[in-house]
Protein backbone atom coordinates (compact mmCIF):
# COMPACT_ATOMS: atom_id res chain seq x y z
CA UNK A 1 0.00 0.00 0.00
CA UNK A 2 2.65 2.53 0.85
CA UNK A 3 5.59 3.05 -0.50
CA UNK A 4 8.05 5.05 1.73
CA UNK A 5 7.25 8.20 4.51
CA UNK A 6 8.67 10.77 6.33
CA UNK A 7 8.42 12.34 9.62
CA UNK A 8 7.91 16.27 9.40
CA UNK A 9 9.94 18.67 11.64
CA UNK A 10 8.79 22.36 11.79
CA UNK A 11 11.67 24.65 11.91
CA UNK A 12 12.30 28.48 12.11
CA UNK A 13 15.12 28.90 9.48
CA UNK A 14 15.03 26.51 6.69
CA UNK A 15 18.89 27.65 6.00
CA UNK A 16 20.11 26.84 9.61
CA UNK A 17 18.46 23.74 10.00
CA UNK A 18 19.61 22.41 6.49
CA UNK A 19 22.86 23.12 7.63
CA UNK A 20 22.54 21.57 10.99
CA UNK A 21 21.10 18.04 10.02
CA UNK A 22 23.44 18.01 6.72
CA UNK A 23 26.49 18.94 8.15
CA UNK A 24 26.31 18.82 11.90
CA UNK A 25 24.26 15.49 11.66
CA UNK A 26 25.55 14.34 8.65
CA UNK A 27 22.46 13.48 6.68
CA UNK A 28 22.00 13.62 2.92
CA UNK A 29 19.85 16.54 1.35
CA UNK A 30 17.57 14.56 -0.54
CA UNK A 31 15.47 17.84 -2.06
CA UNK A 32 14.87 21.27 -1.42
CA UNK A 33 11.95 23.16 -2.01
CA UNK A 34 13.81 27.35 -1.04
CA UNK A 35 12.45 27.93 1.94
CA UNK A 36 9.13 25.72 1.86
CA UNK A 37 10.50 22.38 2.40
CA UNK A 38 13.32 20.12 2.25
CA UNK A 39 14.23 16.55 3.11
CA UNK A 40 17.30 15.34 4.76
CA UNK A 41 17.72 11.07 4.96
CA UNK A 42 19.78 8.01 6.76
CA UNK A 43 19.42 4.98 6.00
CA UNK A 44 15.92 4.10 5.56
CA UNK A 45 14.61 7.55 7.41
CA UNK A 46 13.36 10.64 5.22
CA UNK A 47 12.73 13.47 7.61
CA UNK A 48 11.07 16.86 6.39
CA UNK A 49 12.06 19.51 7.29
CA UNK A 50 9.26 22.72 7.12
CA UNK A 51 8.41 26.25 8.09
CA UNK A 52 7.13 26.51 11.22
CA UNK A 53 3.54 28.20 11.77
CA UNK A 54 0.69 29.15 14.67
CA UNK A 55 -0.55 25.86 13.92
CA UNK A 56 2.51 23.87 13.92
CA UNK A 57 5.29 25.83 15.92
CA UNK A 58 8.87 24.15 16.05
CA UNK A 59 10.61 22.73 19.37
CA UNK A 60 7.11 21.75 20.92
CA UNK A 61 8.68 19.86 23.91
CA UNK A 62 7.23 16.06 23.93
CA UNK A 63 5.29 16.31 20.92
CA UNK A 64 7.87 14.54 18.80
CA UNK A 65 11.31 12.87 18.85
CA UNK A 66 13.33 11.29 16.35
CA UNK A 67 15.87 8.90 16.97
CA UNK A 68 19.34 7.98 15.43
CA UNK A 69 20.92 4.60 15.43
CA UNK A 70 24.62 4.99 15.94
CA UNK A 71 27.20 2.77 13.84
CA UNK A 72 29.99 3.38 16.21
CA UNK A 73 31.03 4.76 19.71
CA UNK A 74 28.31 6.77 21.31
CA UNK A 75 30.89 8.67 23.51
CA UNK A 76 32.73 9.58 20.10
CA UNK A 77 29.46 11.06 18.80
CA UNK A 78 28.45 12.64 21.96
CA UNK A 79 32.19 14.08 21.56
CA UNK A 80 31.81 15.19 17.98
CA UNK A 81 28.08 17.07 18.74
CA UNK A 82 29.74 18.88 21.34
CA UNK A 83 32.82 20.18 19.71
CA UNK A 84 29.78 21.76 16.70
CA UNK A 85 27.84 23.32 19.61
CA UNK A 86 24.65 20.83 19.81
CA UNK A 87 22.81 21.27 22.93
CA UNK A 88 23.15 17.73 24.96
CA UNK A 89 19.80 17.15 27.28
CA UNK A 90 22.20 15.60 29.53
CA UNK A 91 24.58 12.73 29.30
CA UNK A 92 24.54 9.54 28.58
CA UNK A 93 21.86 6.77 29.15
CA UNK A 94 22.29 3.12 29.89
CA UNK A 95 19.68 0.75 29.69
CA UNK A 96 18.62 -2.89 28.18
CA UNK A 97 18.73 -1.84 25.29
CA UNK A 98 22.13 0.06 25.52
CA UNK A 99 23.45 3.45 25.14
CA UNK A 100 21.54 6.59 24.38
CA UNK A 101 21.98 10.33 24.79
CA UNK A 102 19.05 13.18 23.79
CA UNK A 103 20.19 16.37 21.78
CA UNK A 104 18.47 19.03 20.59
CA UNK A 105 18.03 21.03 16.78
CA UNK A 106 18.92 24.66 16.47
CA UNK A 107 14.77 25.06 17.63
CA UNK A 108 15.17 22.99 20.36
CA UNK A 109 13.07 20.04 18.34
CA UNK A 110 14.16 16.59 20.60
CA UNK A 111 16.25 14.01 18.78
CA UNK A 112 18.75 11.09 20.51
CA UNK A 113 21.13 9.06 19.36
CA UNK A 114 21.30 5.46 20.23
CA UNK A 115 24.12 2.76 20.30
CA UNK A 116 22.22 -0.56 20.46
CA UNK A 117 23.68 -3.12 22.83
CA UNK A 118 25.22 -6.02 20.75
CA UNK A 119 23.34 -9.56 22.08
CA UNK A 120 24.93 -12.89 21.19
CA UNK A 121 22.44 -16.15 20.47
CA UNK A 122 21.76 -18.22 23.81
CA UNK A 123 23.55 -21.09 24.13
CA UNK A 124 22.01 -24.04 25.68
CA UNK A 125 20.36 -23.16 29.67
CA UNK A 126 21.29 -19.88 29.01
CA UNK A 127 18.80 -16.77 29.75
CA UNK A 128 17.05 -15.46 25.92
CA UNK A 129 19.40 -12.26 26.38
CA UNK A 130 23.40 -12.25 27.39
CA UNK A 131 25.89 -9.64 26.53
CA UNK A 132 28.13 -10.38 24.10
Amino acid sequence: MFLNGSATIFVTDMDRSVEFYTTVLGLKLAQRFGNHWASVEVGKLSIGLHPASSQNPAGTNGSTIVGFELAGNIEEAVGTLERQGVKLRGGIIQDNAGKAVHFEDPDGNALYMIQLRQWSKPQAGEPAYQKA
